[in-house]
C-alpha cells in the first residue's frame, strides 16, 4: 500500500494504527473517516485480514469505514441507516458508548443534543 513517492497518507497510517488496535484487542469497533481515493486500498485490506467492515458515504469526498467485531457491525447496520448528523440523541449516543468514547462526554453530549430537540419541539 504505497501512495507518490513511497510515503503513505495520513488518512491511511491512521486507519492502519486502527485496525493494528482492532487486532491488539484495544478496541472492539472503529469508525474511520476517509477521503474517498483511499477507500478501495481500505476496503481491499479489511477484506484480507477478514475484517467485518461496513461503509457509508460522508460527503463528496469522504466515506465513513466501521469496522471491527461482527456483532458489533451488525449492530450498527441496524443503527446507522441515515447520515451521523441526522442521527437523534439517543442513536448519537450510543454510537459513542459503542466506539469507547469517553461515557461521561457522552453523556453530556446526549443531555445538550436532548435539550436542543426538546426546545424545537
Amino acid at each position: 500500500m504505497e501512495a507518490s513517492g513511497n510515503l503513505l497518507p495520513g488518512d491511511m497510517k491512521v486507519f492502519l494504527n486502527y485496525i493494528y488496535e482492532y487486532k491488539k484487542g484495544v478496541r472492539n469497533m472503529v469508525l474511520c473517516t476517509l477521503n474517498k481515493d483511499y477507500e478501495p486500498m481500505a476496503l481491499e485490506r479489511l477484506k484480507s485480514q477478514n475484517i467485518c467492515f461496513m461503509k457509508q458515504n460522508a460527503g463528496e469526498r469522504t466515506v465513513n469505514i466501521y469496522f471491527g467485531k461482527p456483532e458489533c457491525i451488525e449492530a450498527i447496520r441496524m443503527l446507522i441507516v441515515r447520515p451521523l448528523s441526522q442521527l437523534s440523541p439517543e442513536e448519537d449516543f450510543i454510537l459513542g458508548a459503542m466506539l469507547g468514547y469517553d461515557i461521561r462526554q457522552q453523556c453530556e453530549r446526549f443531555c445538550i443534543r436532548k435539550r436542543r430537540t426538546m426546545q424545537l419541539q
